[in-house]
């Protein structure tokens, strides 16, 4: 790998930790423990790809929470960034993480 290319192992890292900085207004617990990341795919030439869900299709930040996820991702230094939001398959609290768990006392 050239000196100014990008490893994206280190760029998964990094979306994951700006990932975690977002939470659900109903839920505190950020979004990438509460499961609703389903896929994060992080491209050499620095753009990412993230397909995501929402608690229930009907919540209230339905319109605004993947742009929160494409403006932290662009503000971490990476660009372009596609979200691509998805229902299938629904989401459910078995997607929530061991620490998210622990974190609401599940």
């Amino acid at each position: 790998m050239g000196k100014n290319m990008i490893d994206p192992k280190e760029l998964g890292e990094t979306v994951v930790k700006v990932l975690k900085t977002i939470y659900d207004p109903e839920i505190p617990v950020d979004i990438y423990e509460l499961g609703l990341i389903y896929d994060l795919r992080v491209n050499e030439d620095n753009s990412s790809d993230v397909v995501m869900t929402l608690t229930a299709p009907n919540c209230p930040v339905a319109g605004e929470m993947p742009q929160w996820v494409q403006q932290a991702v662009t503000k971490a230094g990476h660009s372009p960034v596609r979200v691509q939001l998805t229902f299938t398959p629904p989401w459910t609290q078995e997607y929530i993480s061991e620490d998210g768990r622990l974190y609401l006392g599940m």
